[in-house]
């Protein structure tokens, strides 16, 4: 503990001194109620020893002064003329003890040691608070389950820090909304927050959209325009579904973070970014780096601070707190009141699977609020979902993860109705992936 011991009598003052420097405790000196608030001022203080009698300013006078301009420092009132009426005052004062000369050292261990414990639970309540505010601040962050509350302890530590962040998760488990609570945690969160989909544009518009061009850098480049990067400055820049990032593009974005420079399509200016990166991928970047799909080198860049979202079947106890909440806002947008769920229809929201996450429920509780006719949604309501099936007898059964994988994309096909990119999203792959592997297993397409 940093401590400042204030004595006109430098003997007095300097017995006092060393006993504490014996205890550990960092100590400085001050021969007056002035030089004393000079020291809290330049370096600071938890703690200030005052004597009560001192010319010029005594005890009770640099009591009130530390109180009103220096709160968080601790003080002690010591004197050698004892009266009921000094100590009254000085504790009235915010005083933390009040002790007499000559003083008992063991007395003083112990007035210290009580004072610690009370700055330790007071430093303890306030982190806790800014941490119940941040997270309070978080949009759209529902959860209450074991799973989701170490998420959040974990988005909280994150957002401290300006370290780049890889999310990995499921496709539906919220990647963005983790990277927007991440930002709006952050010391960032005043500025920019930009997201870019990376599997949403072709090469040459992703490139351009992400770095900017000059003008006449290609046709129809008619004047400059301003890229994400530049955008973002100050802010967080948001790459989804980094593992389709195309290769070239990889190369560009490595220097980026290696350097924190870039250059504008056509242009030959060096231009430096003040930005937070953070990426996501459902994809196995492992796998990809194994087939020349993604450059290592790149991976351990966006690696520095892994973050990883759990799919919603294993945050059981979210799935109807979060049905609720879209309940509640889809009913709003359609001018509708409806109460809730019946008892079937949890039942239902409990054993389904949730292969699509928590985007999934949101679209099953939207159609339900749309199809519901009354003011209650039963599980008839709730079409296109069945119960899990029980898997009685999985482990007598041989595993063929050709089979289950071609199973997999034959359920989702139907589900998705045919439609390719609607099928890939629940699978959480490329539309590309997902047309070899069709044509690898010979599946028809009703």
């Amino acid at each position: 503990m940093r401590i400042i011991v204030i004595d006109d009598e430098e003997t007095q003052r300097q017995l006092l001194a060393g006993f504490l420097q014996k205890q550990k405790h960092d100590v400085r000196q001050a021969g007056s109620g002035k030089e004393a608030l000079s020291l809290i001022a330049e370096e600071g203080a938890e703690l200030a020893i005052t004597d009560m009698r001192m010319p010029e300013m005594d005890g009770l006078a640099l009591l009130n002064e530390i109180r009103q301009n220096y709160p968080d420092t601790a003080v002690i009132v010591i004197t050698a003329y004892a009266s009921v009426e000094s100590a009254v005052k000085a504790m009235q004062s915010g005083a933390a003890d009040y002790l007499i000369k000559p003083i008992n050292l063991e007395q003083l261990s112990l007035a210290i040691e009580k004072i610690a414990k009370v700055q330790r639970l007071i430093s303890e309540n306030l982190y806790l608070r800014r941490r119940l505010e941040t997270i309070e601040s978080l949009p759209d962050m529902l959860g209450r389950s074991e799973a989701f509350r170490k998420v959040m302890a974990d988005i909280y530590l994150v957002a401290q820090s300006d370290s780049t962040v890889l999310i990995r998760g499921e496709t539906g488990t919220g990647k963005e909304l983790a990277a927007r609570a991440i930002h709006a945690g952050s010391i960032r969160k005043d500025g920019p927050f930009l997201a870019v989909n990376c599997s949403a544009l072709p090469e040459t518009l992703l490139e351009s959209e992400l770095f900017g061009y000059e003008k006449g850098a290609f046709t129809g480049a008619i004047r400059r325009r301003i890229g994400r990067f530049e955008l973002a400055a100050g802010g967080t820049l948001f790459l989804d579904e980094i593992g389709d990032l195309p290769m070239p593009i990889q190369v560009k974005l490595l220097r980026v973070l290696e350097s924190k420079t870039f250059e504008r399509l056509g242009g030959n200016e060096s231009i430096r970014v003040d930005i937070r990166l953070i990426a996501a991928t459902n994809r196995n970047l492992e796998e990809r780096i194994s087939t020349g799909m993604f450059r290592e080198d790149l991976f351990y860049r966006l690696n520095v601070v892994p973050l990883f979202l759990p799919p919603l079947r294993q945050r059981k106890d979210d799935i109807l707190l979060l049905a609720e909440h879209f309940i509640k806002q889809y009913s709003a947008r359609s001018g509708r009141v409806i109460r809730g769920l019946t008892p079937a229809a949890k039942d239902l929201l409990m054993r389904y699977h949730w292969p699509g996450n928590i985007r999934e429920l949101e679209n099953t509780i939207e159609r339900a609020v749309v199809l519901c006719r009354g003011d209650v949604i039963d599980k008839d309501s709730l079409g296109g979902i069945t119960p899990e099936k029980p898997q009685e007898n999985a482990d007598s059964q041989p595993l063929n993860l050709a089979e289950l994988e071609k199973e997999a994309i034959i359920r989702a096909i139907k589900k998705a109705e045919g439609k390719f990119a609607e099928a890939a999203e629940l699978l959480g792959i490329h539309r590309n992936t997902l047309r070899l592997k069709i044509r690898q297993y010979k599946i028809k397409i009703p």
